[in-house]
């Protein structure tokens, strides 16, 4: 008894692509959308600080990587407390990274190479430097501004203590009290990241209609789609009860039914409200949540018919390299999405997350991790091993229904930099936590692109700048003028992978099928027409099924086997 997951394609279906030509609405269901954290990803301007620039004329190695979209991390004006996701302006552009004139050249120029353009969205919050904040701060308590966003009383005899327990995610109490017009010290604002992110308050009329101006904004612009960071804590309970026992111990996630601020119904009618607007253009605009929830089938409910188009597997990303485990994250993602009729999402690393070569580098434990401090305790890094894992990764990744997010640098085989200096850091995990957590700093380090040295290519000949986080003097054998046209390259592997999946009618959207001959740590399975995958995480080879060729292999193959922790494709 085969298991199956999604709907049979016969070859040469309208549905399949080459390339996700304009016109095509689905084309958001089997794509490939390349991850650009553009603080990292190319400087243009020679200040050491990825941007516009940058990321324009690096537009053909996207275009020839193969992939079909293009998601830009926050480019709004901000000052950085968080890596712009604090943002003071949400319909302009940063000068650090250019101007609304550049982001509307690129926009050009990606839809003409053919491919889509989404970018993010922090509704959640917005900058304490933001003009709305500066209004309640001036106004003082009662004030229409002060409604926008959460402020309330202090509690005590002074009112000196917060208005109740709740954590920020980097560290500390949930609650910055502020100093009042008259110079006395007052209410207090919630913030469930850092105090210079104070939270919107969703429930007010005009932060709704402000977003949706929002939203048409950039659509007007021409940006595809966009991706709702934090999608699942925009709304709080009323009251702002304290959190019991077992939540404040899971700051991160939606522990349990009822949570007073993490996936609450009450988004859900928001995000009904943005589709609207999303399906009111002729090509409909397109929408992913970051959204924490405590189980996939939570997850779902925020691609249900009539809100948003997909959602981040996090499920998926935080697996250990494990197969029963994997199979177990796969199956539940399929079955839940599939409920639904949206499209799973496959994730294997972001600029959130430790790279997934690190961690598969790693003793695999038995639950879900992704803090670096969790990974560290688990034992000494294996390069070898970690990168062995991920070519194997990515081929099971590519192979699986639905649509990818690559995460960049992860094509190159980039690790985790887990040795920068302390001064270099700037994740405000690493100051909230009292430097006991040295955050996210080390997946966004810039990309090596050339040469022998520092920046690799990153910043222009002669640039006056040295890259905002330093790089690994190690990364010079991973630079994309090394790796290209080296047939053993991680690079080379992503690239054909990639060309593959666009041209194989059982690839991307489609059908799975696992194969019931498959044993104890190995994953198998077969997509219709015609294809089969294969991951070995067993130590010893595996001789391949009966076959008609092989398309890819992570690995050489030995004698018709295939060695441990590699995977393989296959026509049948």
């Amino acid at each position: 008894m085969t298991n199956r997951h999604g709907p049979d394609l016969p070859w040469g279906t309208s549905q399949r692509r080459d390339g996700v030509g304009h016109g095509d609405v689905t084309w958001w269901r089997g794509a490939v959308c390349y991850q650009v954290y553009l603080r990292s990803f190319a400087d243009g301007n020679g200040d050491g600080v990825g941007d516009l620039a940058g990321l324009r004329r690096r537009l053909p190695y996207l275009s020839e990587l193969g992939v079909d979209a293009v998601w830009v991390n926050p480019w709004y004006p901000s000052p950085m407390a968080d890596g712009g996701y604090d943002v003071t302006d949400y319909r302009a552009i940063d000068p650090m990274f250019g101007s609304l004139a550049e982001a509307r050249a690129l926009m050009e120029e990606i839809h003409a190479l053919g491919l889509r353009i989404l970018i993010d969205l922090v509704p959640n919050h917005a900058s304490s430097q933001h003009p709305w904040f500066s209004e309640a701060l001036a106004g003082g308590p009662g004030c229409v501004g002060r409604d926008r966003f959460i402020f309330r009383p202090g509690l005590g005899p002074d009112g000196d203590l917060p208005p109740n327990n709740w954590r920020s995610v980097f560290g500390g109490s949930a609650w910055t009290r502020v100093v009042e017009p008259d110079g006395m010290p007052g209410e207090w604002y919630l913030h469930l990241f850092a105090p210079e992110q104070p939270d919107l308050n969703w429930d007010n009329a005009e932060v709704r209609r402000e977003f949706e101006s929002i939203l048409r904004f950039w659509f007007d612009h021409g940006v595809d789609g966009i991706r709702i960071d934090v999608a699942h804590a925009m709304i709080k309970a009323p009251g702002l009860p304290d959190l019991g026992p077992a939540d404040i111990e899971l700051i991160g996630s939606a522990a349990h039914p009822g949570h007073p601020h993490w996936d609450r119904e009450g988004v859900h009618e928001v995000f009904r409200d943005w589709r609207v607007v999303a399906d009111s253009y002729a090509e409909p605009r397109v929408f992913v949540a970051e959204a924490c929830a405590r189980n996939p089938e939570r997850l779902s409910r925020y691609a249900r018919p009539g809100e948003l188009h997909t959602a981040f597997n996090f499920d998926y990303l935080t697996t250990p390299w494990r197969a029963a485990h994997l199979r177990t994250a796969i199956d539940r993602s399929l079955t839940t999405m599939g409920a639904v009729g949206a499209p799973a999402t496959w994730v294997l690393s972001n600029h959130d997350v430790v790279r997934h070569l690190t961690r598969y580098g790693r003793p695999q434990s038995d639950g879900p991790v992704h803090d670096l401090a969790d990974h560290l305790l688990a034992g000494p890094f294996d390069l070898d091993l970690g990168t062995r894992r991920a070519r194997a990764a990515a081929l099971l990744t590519l192979a699986l229904p639905g649509c990818t997010y690559l995460y960049q640098g992860e094509e190159l085989g980039l690790w985790e930099v887990e040795d920068l200096p302390d001064e270099a850091l700037q994740d405000p995990i690493w100051r909230r936590s009292g430097q006991t957590n040295r955050g996210r700093d080390g997946c966004r380090v810039p990309m090596p692109w050339s040469g022998d040295t520092p920046p690799f290519g990153f910043s222009p000949d002669h640039a006056g700048s040295a890259p905002w986080l330093p790089q690994p003097q190690e990364w010079k054998r991973l630079t994309v003028q090394v790796q290209q046209g080296d047939e053993q390259s991680m690079l080379e592997l992503y690239r054909r992978a990639l060309h593959i999946r666009r041209i194989h009618p059982a690839l991307g959207i489609g059908s799975l099928d696992w194969d019931p001959a498959a044993g104890s740590g190995v994953l198998s399975f077969i997509r219709p027409p015609g294809f089969q995958c294969m991951v070995n995480f067993r130590p010893d080879a595996l001789r391949l099924p009966d076959h008609d060729g092989v398309l890819l292999s992570s690995v050489p193959l030995v004698n018709e086997c295939l060695p441990g922790d590699a995977a393989v494709w296959l026509t049948r």
